[in-house]
């Protein structure tokens, strides 16, 4: 069967992944120019430039330079809360939550993969909390993540997030454990998504410690077989 006559047989699906080629050429294209030169001092006229279409096919996929700065962090987002909404029903909040993150991670390497580098994921990153415009898009667009999440969670536990504080609370603890990890990550030397895994599920399993125990007294239980043993 030649090109033409598959192409006849099934124009739908080629056309849809010419659209996907093209919409991650521009995205990679996009991401690659803020991070080496400047996501103020990129325009759209270098990004279309870069991939050879116009500004009109541009914002037939994105609707503004800020979109592209976000387009794969919004993809990760979409996956964990497609996996928070699998989570059995009889899963605590923060466990569900956990668990959903650490199995959105174990896949989503290939899909980052599929459009950038992790690599120029995490210059992405980087980029972003360096740009005061962006981080203040990157705070707000937090803001109604934590939203979203707690809404999830108060359907998931059958109560009113109006009335009930809880699943703010708890996807305010836990969100904020995933700003830190996502810094740390960002000024590490290891790039890999794995790293990000481990040092997620590190962090998440320190959140209870470090919330119910006497620091003091823990630290001093520790030291005190060190202590004896000296003697």
């Amino acid at each position: 069967m030649t090109d033409g006559q598959q192409a006849a047989e099934h124009p739908t699906g080629l056309r849809e992944r010419k659209k996907r080629r093209t919409r991650d050429a521009l995205l990679h294209a996009a991401l690659d120019l803020f991070t080496t030169q400047g996501y103020e001092e990129t325009t759209v006229d270098e990004i279309v430039d870069a991939v050879e279409v116009s500004q009109r096919t541009f914002f037939r996929y994105f609707a503004s330079k800020e979109e592209t700065a976000f387009a794969v962090q919004e993809m990760v987002e979409s996956r964990f809360l497609s996996e928070l909404r699998r989570r059995p029903a009889a899963e605590p909040p923060f466990e569900a939550m956990r668990s959903a993150v650490l199995c959105a991670w174990n896949s989503i390497g290939e899909a980052i993969e599929e459009i950038v580098t992790v690599e120029l994921h995490m210059r992405t990153y980087q980029m972003i909390e360096s740009t005061p415009s962006l981080l203040a898009a990157h705070l707000r667009r937090s803001i109604d993540l934590e939203t979203e999440i707690a809404e999830v969670i108060a359907r998931r536990e059958g109560v009113d997030i109006r009335t009930d504080p809880r699943p703010r609370v708890a996807v305010a603890a836990f969100c904020g454990v995933m700003r830190v990890t996502g810094q740390l990550w960002g000024r590490g030397a290891d790039t890999s998504v794995e790293s990000l895994r481990e040092l997620t599920e590190t962090y998440l399993d320190r959140l209870g410690p470090a919330l119910s125990e006497n620091w003091r007294a823990t630290t001093e239980q520790q030291a005190a077989p060190s202590a004896a043993s000296v003697r």
